[in-house]
């Protein structure tokens, strides 16, 4: 028998996202801890590598999250040939620029270091490190598009479960091969390449197996090499200013590493240690957040355009209140949480003065977060865009290096103007959000159709 569930509801999307999320955000502290028992230069490296890494998924990241709304509207609209035939281009064109991205990071990691200014004690760390483990970026592109396609079908506890099989496989290979146990060899940062190129292969291995039975046609290898030029004008057309935005975010990170690095190794690493605490304070709003993108979308695919306009409001609610309780407790334990990851004292100092400050952050990331997410789902994906590359480039990124390099500021400089950011970009996705633009032109196009269906039934015309 059918099960009546509706695998489209807050609560049903959102858990399942919130768990997977809050087992890799601890799997990720302890690979962050195994990796500090190395050096804190090994954890500066993979900090701000994964930064670099981050930059360069935008590319795929831009069809992939294009594709995951449009799977979900199509879906809401009783159009599932084209959700699969979309699902199945995003899959294929996110692997052939994953491929594409993986060569440059195997044959350029050095150039690449020069290009971000990566002190010459970190450079035999950073060879390794991005030759090796971003060399298989074509696996992070796989596990996106796929990951993302079998989520907008409502389908959120498969990518949950693979998801921390893949980091349980990522912890448990650290182990062996950073220390050398069992009798396997002491690789240190070469091993971590090995375990997480291994663990992402299991992934994508898993999640290709739900994918082809996701839809109501199972796909098969002929599916794959489907293309049609009218679904993928869709894809670009919603995803690209989805992936300038995303690039101008990752940008700006990687320039505010940038100035880190200016300031030492010991700020790089506290910044390293911090965004891993900090990733326990919004990731159910982040979970929240995603949900009611895949709800919003889906309804708003459906026409039910008052429901998606109230749906963003209760989650951002419920996103801002759990971010807040998470940052306090943060707050309390905080001096001995970094504890965990380093004795240094300067990092235990400068880590401890800045958790007053994530009180602050964190509001106003869950508010940028939740209502960016509700107007990418309807399609409103330039505003967005628009507003976040003003804000990053001048309040983030300009306003840290005035702050934190040429004021003086340092750390504590920098992280207001990252609050500063967040503020901004929140309030302004909420006054869009507010003003209903794409919601109100949805209902307006819908009218006509709804007349005619009512014509259609009672035989008059129109």
């Amino acid at each position: 028998m059918k099960s009546n569930r509706n695998p489209y509801g807050l609560w049903a999307l959102a858990w399942p996202i919130f768990i997977e999320v809050l087992l890799q955000t601890l799997l990720g502290t302890v690979d962050t801890v195994m990796v500090s028992r190395i050096s804190d230069d090994a954890v500066a490296v993979v900090g701000l590598s994964g930064q670099l890494f981050a930059a360069l998924t935008t590319l795929f990241m831009t069809i992939s999250g294009g594709a995951g709304i449009l799977i979900a509207q199509k879906l809401g609209a009783k159009r599932g040939d084209d959700a699969r035939t979309i699902a199945i281009m995003g899959l294929t064109v996110c692997g052939g620029i994953g491929l594409t991205i993986g060569l440059l990071l195997l044959t350029q990691a050095k150039a690449l270091a020069n290009l971000l200014n990566v002190s010459a004690e970190l450079l035999p760390l950073w060879d390794v490190y991005v030759s090796y483990f971003g060399g298989g970026m074509m696996l992070t592109a796989l596990i996106a598009a796929l990951s993302t396609a079998i989520r907008n079908t409502g389908n959120t506890r498969a990518p949950m479960y693979i998801g921390i099989a893949m980091n349980v496989i990522h912890i448990a290979m650290n182990y062996v091969l950073i220390f050398g146990m069992f009798g396997f060899p002491e690789w240190g940062l070469f091993g971590v390449t090995v375990s997480g190129n291994v663990s992402r292969l299991v992934a994508v291995l898993l999640l290709f197996y739900v994918f082809i039975q996701a839809f109501d046609r199972r796909i098969g290898f002929k599916d794959l090499f489907t293309f049609k030029p009218r679904l993928f004008k869709e894809i670009v057309h919603i995803g690209w200013p989805l992936g300038v935005n995303m690039s101008g975010w990752v940008f700006s990170q990687l320039a505010i590493y940038t100035f880190i690095a200016m300031l030492g190794a010991a700020e790089l690493a506290t910044k390293t240690y911090m965004s891993t605490l900090e990733s326990f304070c919004f990731m159910l709003g982040y979970a929240i957040s995603l949900a009611i993108q895949i709800q919003v979308a889906h309804l708003f695919g459906a026409g039910k355009t008052r429901e998606a306009y109230v749906g963003a409001y209760r989650a951002l609610a419920i996103g801002i209140g759990l971010a807040m309780i998470n940052a306090l407790l943060l707050l309390l334990m905080g001096r001995h949480l970094l504890g965990l990851f380093s004795q240094n004292e300067a990092i235990l100092a400068l880590g401890t003065s800045l958790l007053a400050l994530n009180l602050l952050l964190q509001p106003g990331k869950v508010l940028n977060m939740s209502l960016n997410n509700a107007l990418n789902a309807v399609g409103d994906t330039r505003y967005t865009m628009m507003t976040a590359l003003c804000s990053m480039s001048i309040v983030a990124t300009g306003g840290s290096y005035w702050l934190g390099i040429h004021a003086g500021w340092g750390l504590a400089g920098i992280y207001c103007c990252m609050i500063a950011d967040e503020w901004v970009r929140g309030l302004l996705v909420l006054r869009r959000w507010k003003g209903q633009k794409y919601l109100r032109r949805a209902e307006a196009a819908s009218r006509p159709l709804e007349s005619r269906a009512i014509a259609a039934e009672t035989g008059m015309s129109v």
